[in-house]
Parts: C-alpha cells; sequence; structure tokens
C-alpha cells in the first residue's frame, strides 16, 4: 500500500507555488503575457521537474506501467496492467509507482502503489514516465 499519498487538491486550491490552481491555468492559456509572467510560468514547470527527477530518484528502482483512469477496478485489462507492475517492480526488486495527474474528477492513485509521484502537467508526467 502507498506510503506517499497525498490528498487530491480541489482545482481551487493553492497551489504549492501560491497562485490558485484554476487561475494558473486561465492565465497560463489566455496566450502571450508579460514577460515576467511568462518567465514565473516556465520557472513553475522546470521546478516540477526538477520534483519529478527527484522524487523518483529517491525512490530507487522502480516500474510504472502506462494505464488509463478510464478502465474501473475488475476490468480485464486494469488486471493485467496491475499484475504486470507487481511482477516487475517484484523481478527487478523495485517498487510500483504511479505518476498520476492532477484532475478536478479523477485520476486518483490506485491502491497497489507502493508510491505515487503527483504532477500538474501532461507533459511533465509524459517525460516522467519514461523516465
Amino acid at each position: 500500500m502507498a506510503d506517499q499519498r497525498r490528498a487530491h487538491a480541489p482545482a481551487d486550491a493553492v497551489h504549492w507555488l501560491g497562485e490558485r490552481r484554476r487561475e494558473a491555468e486561465k492565465n497560463f492559456l489566455k496566450g502571450s503575457r508579460q514577460h515576467n509572467e511568462e518567465l514565473a510560468s516556465a520557472g513553475r514547470i522546470f521546478l516540477e521537474f526538477i520534483q519529478g527527477f527527484w522524487s523518483l530518484h529517491t525512490i530507487g528502482h522502480c516500474v510504472t506501467v502506462f494505464g488509463s483512469a478510464r478502465f474501473p477496478e475488475g476490468h480485464r485489462y486494469y488486471e493485467l496492467a496491475r499484475a504486470l507492475g507487481k511482477r516487475l517492480a517484484e523481478e527487478g526488486g523495485g517498487l510500483s509507482v504511479g505518476c498520476n495527474i492532477q484532475l478536478p474528477e479523477e485520476q486518483q492513485p490506485n491502491p497497489y502503489l507502493d508510491r505515487f509521484v503527483e504532477f500538474d502537467h501532461f507533459f511533465v508526467r509524459k517525460v516522467m514516465l519514461v523516465k
């Protein structure tokens, strides 16, 4: 069972760098902004990469299986992914680790993970899944 769980934050919760999540998303999608706002955004994204690399580094040997939040527990594909992740982690002497994205309605870490790392940006998560 996971020992590094974080509570799922609501969309209007304060972001880990102080900006409200909804506001940050809206501001990012508005298009071109002032130079200092773009630089602050790039800084937050860079720090998310650093946090991801550091989190995975401190875990050591691990495996994550690309899955989907669309398959419920008990579904054939869900069970196959769970069994594969468990077997790979056992054979490699590592842990089963989830790389989750914070979404308002879904994508909760499954209970079979040893640990998980949570991300705000899809592209940062994709890089970490490959890592």
